[in-house]
């Protein structure tokens, strides 16, 4: 695996773009998080990111496209609704679900008859998107990470995720990707019977939404299409995560303290500063030495975000037996972030009984 040095240069760009149009595999960095990319019009490298990742072939994949670039291409519509989120947020962190052109391959779509168009901010990912097939192809590209694992914001935990990794060609390094959480996901495909359909929460809200084109999304039904990232358990570290409110962290950790176990905390507010090792002091020395490091995230969901997978992936490198999450506030900024730690932590359900029998 071709590792390029921080940040990616034009000529770098170049090798990659040629990489991909061969129909190999480039991690590349978003405004979001990294992805990895193949040519979104070729089944068999689409079909070598699901075996890179282990990802589920009916899972669907995203399709970033280059500013400017001709969305009736990929689909068989482009509602007002549509033309207007795309006029505010692209290019920016927002997925539109819409009915796919037939000449679009199964691939990007997990077989379903819609596909994922979205147009990122990053710098590097606009111009490997302007140098790819002259600006006028498609990057299939789902998060540059194992399937269900914590997503990486850096090209070293692209790097971390996939070592030695033979599909993998060449990794991009665009530095911290800003945003941090995966993209707004909003579901146009069935707009005369459905509405619009927030099927991902994510940095642009479903009230940023509701003010450009005069309807709130509606939540995700049973008939919804697949998208990316929307799994009851995704998101995850290897160590179990709990969410614990902050009036119950400091009684949570003394308790899992005194019974020998090793904990690491992601807090956000004051309160909850020094309860890891206040927890346990009180349980004695031992307790102490068994103690991981704990991880402050800034109290807004901006600086939040942006910090939350490399703080879980900081966390998980610490050998511990639970990262207990200092539950954030709930409010609507707030919602992509709470997204994530539910999925990150369903897989956790009942851990906690447990280390503490």
């Amino acid at each position: 695996m071709t590792q390029t040095a921080h940040a990616a240069s034009a000529a770098d760009i170049a090798r990659a773009a040629a990489i991909l149009e061969s129909g190999g595999l480039v991690a590349f960095p978003t405004e979001t998080v990294y992805g990895l990319g193949a040519d979104a019009e070729n089944p068999e490298a689409v079909a070598r990111i699901y075996a890179a990742k282990g990802r589920p072939n009916d899972h669907p994949v995203i399709v970033h496209v280059a500013p400017g670039a001709d969305i009736g291409y990929w689909v068989t519509e482009v509602p007002d609704e549509a033309r207007k989120l795309i006029a505010a947020f692209w290019p920016g962190p927002l997925t539109l679900i819409l009915k796919r052109h037939a000449h679009i391959p199964d691939a990007v779509s997990g077989g379903q008859d819609t596909v994922g168009i979205r147009c990122p901010s990053h710098p590097v990912a606009m111009a490997l998107l302007g140098a790819f097939k002259g600006g006028k192809g498609g990057l299939a590209a789902p998060s540059a990470n194992k399937f269900g694992n914590v997503s990486p914001t850096t090209a070293q935990h692209v790097r971390d995720e996939f070592g030695d990794e033979p599909l993998l060609g060449a990794v991009l390094d665009g530095g911290s990707s800003k945003v941090g959480i995966e993209s707004t996901i909003l579901d146009l495909s069935r707009l005369a019977t459905h509405g619009p359909v927030l099927l991902r929460p994510g940095h642009i809200s479903a009230k940023q939404i509701a003010d450009v084109i005069g309807i709130t999304p509606a939540q995700p039904d049973a008939a919804a299409p697949r998208a990316s990232g929307t799994l009851e358990s995704h998101y995850a570290p290897k160590a179990p995560v709990v969410l614990l409110a902050g009036d119950t962290v400091v009684a949570t950790l003394a308790a899992l303290a005194a019974k020998g176990r090793r904990v690491a905390l992601i807090r956000h507010s004051d309160a909850a500063a020094g309860a890891l090792l206040a927890a346990a002091a009180a349980a004695g020395p031992a307790a102490t030495a068994r103690t991981a490091p704990h991880v402050a995230l800034p109290p807004n969901p901006e600086g939040y975000a942006f910090g939350l997978y490399a703080a879980l992936r900081a966390m998980d490198r610490a050998d511990v037996d639970l990262i207990v999450v200092e539950a954030p506030p709930t409010s609507e900024p707030w919602h992509g972030i709470n997204d994530r730690l539910r999925r990150a932590a369903h897989g956790a359900t009942g851990i906690l009984d447990r280390l503490l029998a």
